[in-house]
């Protein structure tokens, strides 16, 4: 079977690998959809990851075409996404049904070989049924939506609130999509460049603020009429965006920061009066996994894709063969290309359609 294979940051191969064989608790998956994580890319372009050569790929979906013998709750021919986090269902996080902080954790795509391939072996704890009528394009993201779940769950968001999505990407473009679902008075995603600000109208924002054009403390504020936003969400990771987060929540808010930085994060007096004087709740978001493993967050997305309350597809801007993989990730790593969600199809682009 075709592959795409890290052997070091920047060194990926499209190879023939054999099919992997399942063990007594694993189904083979024949892999219909494979999303490109925003974490993907600097693991496959510059940090590497835990083990090389590896097969990359942790958001996916696909049809069992085989089960081990210890395999009983699903059969060949059951749609399904797979939760990438295997927990080691020990530690103390573990214990307590916490399965995001766990201490011992596999993971497909970093620590085990992933899905970016035509098919993959899954234990039958991370596999999850899909219900008939989802695609399997919408059925491969339902990671980046049960992230956005998580975060807008962490911040507690209720009916008749102001919500702000700070980074057009897919997790913050579900969390518009959900937050609208949710009730929230008035949604705003913020982003930069026109393509990004399109599709998040497109996903159901009231209102898209251009950062670039724009200051979106000063636009919330007036449309707001000075009370600003009850939740923030801030998905991109960038210290100038957690910032603006904090200057644009209102008193009793709650920020909640998604977006992996890798940076420090030096609050200026502003932001610091303005979290102690308003009260506001800065919050942290990792993961979506929870007991029952993989936790409500999936189950609720997969509800939502399944009534039609949401979906990926217009935030998906490229649909691509294996093939393609090493030149996307070269593109990505150049810059001066605009993309969203990218889905690899490896058994082509009418088989993810299904």
């Amino acid at each position: 079977m075709k592959a795409v294979r890290m052997y070091k940051p920047g060194d990926l191969r499209v190879e023939d690998v054999p099919v992997p064989a399942p063990k007594d608790n694993e189904a083979l998956v024949r892999v219909m959809a494979c999303g490109v994580c925003g974490s993907d890319i600097p693991r496959v372009n510059k940090y590497g990851a835990h083990i090389a050569p590896l097969t990359i790929g942790h958001e996916f979906a696909g049809k069992i075409v085989e089960v081990g013998k210890d395999v009983k709750g699903f059969k060949v021919g059951d749609k399904v996404t797979v939760p990438p986090l295997i927990p080691c269902y020990k530690c103390e996080w573990c214990e307590k049904g916490i399965y995001s902080l766990c201490e011992d954790y596999d993971y497909f795509g970093s620590r085990r070989d992933g899905a970016m391939a035509e098919y993959v072996a899954v234990p039958e704890p991370n596999l999850l049924k899909v219900p008939d009528n989802v695609s399997y394009l919408d059925a491969a993201t339902t990671d980046p939506c049960g992230n956005a779940l998580h975060g807008i769950a962490q911040a507690n968001l209720k009916p008749g609130e102001v919500f702000v999505a700070y980074g057009a990407g897919p997790i913050g473009l579900f969390a518009v999509q959900v937050a609208k679902e949710m009730g929230a008075s008035k949604v705003f995603a913020v982003d930069m460049g026109d393509e990004k600000c399109k599709v998040a109208k497109e996903c159901g924002a009231d209102v898209v603020i251009d950062a670039s054009k724009e200051d979106p403390v000063e636009v919330i504020k007036r449309e707001t009429n000075g009370s600003m936003a009850d939740v923030v969400i801030d998905f991109t990771g960038a210290p100038v965006a957690q910032k603006k987060a904090i200057d644009c929540a209102g008193k009793m808010a709650r920020v909640v920061l998604l977006g992996i930085s890798h940076q420090g994060l030096n609050l200026e007096e502003k932001q610091v009066d303005n979290i102690m004087r308003g009260q506001i709740s800065v919050i942290g978001s990792w993961n979506s996994f929870t007991k029952p493993f993989p936790g409500d967050d999936w189950f609720k997305g997969l509800e939502l894709f399944e009534k039609g309350a949401i979906t990926a597809k217009p935030m998906i801007s490229h649909k691509l063969s294996l093939d393609e993989a090493p030149d996307m990730f070269k593109a990505i790593d150049k810059g001066g290309i605009f993309f969203n969600k990218i889905l690899f199809l490896p058994h082509g682009e009418e088989a993810g359609e299904e």
